[in-house]
C-alpha cells in the first residue's frame, strides 16, 4: 500500500457534492483544487437537493475528482420544521464524531458550519491527534440564529456562544469571509493573528456571461422582459418581503418580470404570498443544474441580493460572486455601511437600497428597477464592470490558492499571508439618493 507524502487534511461539513446548496458547491471546488497538493478527505452527509444526473454513494467511501468522500448517515427531516432541523444537526454531529474515531491522524482538521457544532468535533480531533485545527466560518452562530429570529437571546445563546468562541480561540486559524465577520470575531476575543479573511468565489471559466440568445430566457419565454432575478437560497437570513412589495408597485410595468430561482425555508411562503396578491409579474423556478448555471445567472438583466441588516457581520452572501461572473448588474437590500454595500458601490456594479426604512426598502427598490428598465446602457456597463471584478479579484483559482497558502502557513511551509481588503476609493456616482439622470 502506497502512503501519500502529501499533508493529510480531513474536512467536516454536511453539504458536499452533489448537493446544490452554495456551501456544498464551494467546498467541493475548494477541496478538488486542494487535492493537487494535499491528501484530502471530507466527512459529508446526505444532500438536501441534487440537480444532477451524476451517480454518488449515499453512504460509505468513494473518490470523486481527487477527493476521498466518506458519507455518513443522519436524519433528514424537512428544513421547514425547526425541531426537525435541530434533530438533523445533532444526528449529523454525533455521526461525525463517531466516524472520527476511525480516522487516521491528519496534519490538519477543518470544520465548516453545516452544522456549527462541528467545531467541537474538530477541537476534540485536534486534541486527540495533536493536529492543526482550522475553523472555516461561512456564518457565525448562534448570532445568526438570533438575528433571523430562530433563537432568542438568552442563557442558551450565551452559553453556546461562549463555548464556540472558546473553541475558536484555541484554533490555529479561523477563516472568515469578510472584514465585517472578522470584526465580529475580534469583538468576541478571537486573536487578530489567528483570523484570515478569504472571500468566497465564482469559477469564472464555468460561469460566463451569456446575454445574447440565452437558453433560460428562451425556455421560459422571457425574451422580451426586463428580468429581475433572485437566485439561490430563500432562507431566513434574507429579507424577501420588500421584493414582493416592489413587484406589487411595478405590477403594471409592461416589461419588468421578477424571477425567484432556487429553494429554501421561505420559498413556499413567498409563492403563497405572491399568489394571494395576484402578482403575475413574479415567477418561481427550481434550482438549475450546475451545467446550466451560466445560462440561468446570465438571463437576468439585474440580480437581487437581500440580507437582513441584523445579519451584517455574521455572513457574506456567496451568491454575489456568481452574479459578478455572469456579467450582471446587482441591487442589494443591505446595510449601507456593510462591506457588501461598499463593494457594490466602489466597483460600480450596481445599487444599494437600505432595508432599514419603514417599508423595508421596497419603494427605493421599485424606483431603481424602474429606472434601470429604461437605461439599458447603464445596465450593460455595470455588467461589464462586474465581470472584470470577478476575474480580477474573486475567481476560484485566486481564493482557493489563498486557502492552500493558509494551510501551508499553519503547517510551517509558507510565509504569513497578507490580509484581503477591498481597495478604498472615493464614493462613485452610484452612491446617490436616486439613480443618476432622474
Amino acid at each position: 500500500m502506497t502512503v501519500s507524502s502529501k499533508p493529510r487534511v480531513v474536512v467536516f461539513n454536511r453539504s458536499y457534492w452533489p448537493d446544490v446548496e452554495a456551501t456544498g458547491q464551494l467546498l467541493t471546488e475548494l477541496l478538488e483544487d486542494l487535492s493537487d497538493d494535499f491528501d484530502v478527505e471530507v466527512i459529508a452527509g446526505q444532500p438536501n437537493a441534487v440537480a444532477s444526473s451524476e451517480a454518488y454513494q449515499s453512504t460509505g467511501t468513494e473518490v470523486h475528482n481527487g477527493v476521498k468522500i466518506t458519507r455518513i448517515r443522519h436524519t433528514q427531516f424537512s428544513k421547514h420544521s425547526f425541531v426537525g432541523r435541530v434533530i438533523n444537526l445533532v444526528t449529523f454531529t454525533v455521526s461525525a464524531a463517531w466516524i472520527s474515531l476511525t480516522r487516521q491522524r491528519p496534519d490538519v482538521v477543518v470544520t465548516e458550519t453545516d452544522p456549527f457544532l462541528l467545531a467541537f468535533v474538530g477541537r476534540w480531533f485536534q486534541w486527540r491527534h495533536r493536529a492543526k485545527f482550522v475553523v472555516y466560518l461561512q456564518d457565525i452562530y448562534p448570532d445568526i440564529a438570533v438575528a433571523v429570529g430562530k433563537l432568542r437571546e438568552g442563557w442558551i445563546s450565551r452559553c453556546v456562544r461562549s463555548l464556540l468562541f472558546r473553541v475558536y480561540r484555541q484554533a490555529d486559524c479561523v477563516v472568515v469571509l469578510s472584514r465585517d465577520m472578522e470584526r465580529t470575531c475580534r469583538e468576541y476575543g478571537v486573536p487578530a493573528d489567528v483570523l484570515r479573511v478569504i472571500p468566497n468565489w465564482a469559477d469564472t471559466t464555468r460561469v460566463q456571461p451569456h446575454k445574447v440568445e440565452n437558453s433560460f430566457r428562451k425556455r421560459y419565454q422571457l425574451e422580451d422582459t426586463f428580468l429581475v432575478m433572485y437566485s439561490g437560497n430563500m432562507g431566513l437570513a434574507h429579507r424577501l418581503a420588500p421584493i414582493l412589495d416592489a413587484a406589487n408597485q411595478l405590477r403594471d410595468h409592461p416589461q419588468v418580470c421578477f424571477a425567484f430561482v432556487g429553494d429554501g425555508a421561505r420559498r413556499e411562503e413567498l409563492a403563497s404570498a405572491a399568489a394571494m396578491r395576484r402578482l403575475t409579474n413574479i415567477r418561481f423556478f427550481p434550482y438549475q443544474p450546475r451545467e446550466l448555471l451560466s445560462q440561468s445567472l446570465s438571463a437576468a438583466d439585474v440580480h437581487l441580493i437581500s440580507m437582513q441588516p441584523e445579519a451584517t457581520g455574521l455572513l457574506m452572501p456567496s451568491k454575489l460572486y456568481g452574479i459578478l461572473a455572469s456579467g450582471s448588474a446587482v441591487i442589494a437590500l443591505a446595510n449601507p455601511q456593510s462591506e457588501l454595500a461598499e463593494l457594490i458601490l466602489q466597483r460600480e456594479v450596481g445599487y444599494v437600497c437600505d432595508p432599514q426604512t419603514p417599508d423595508g426598502g421596497a419603494e427605493r427598490l421599485a424606483y431603481v428597477i424602474n429606472f434601470l428598465a429604461g437605461h439599458a446602457a447603464e445596465v450593460r456597463v455595470m455588467g461589464q464592470n462586474a465581470r472584470r471584478v470577478a476575474e480580477a479579484e474573486f475567481d476560484r483559482s485566486i481564493q482557493t490558492a489563498r486557502f492552500a497558502a493558509m494551510l501551508n502557513e499553519i503547517l510551517g511551509t509558507a510565509p504569513s499571508q497578507k490580509p484581503f481588503a477591498i481597495p478604498q476609493r472615493p464614493a462613485t456616482s452610484l452612491d446617490i439618493t436616486q439613480p443618476e439622470g432622474v
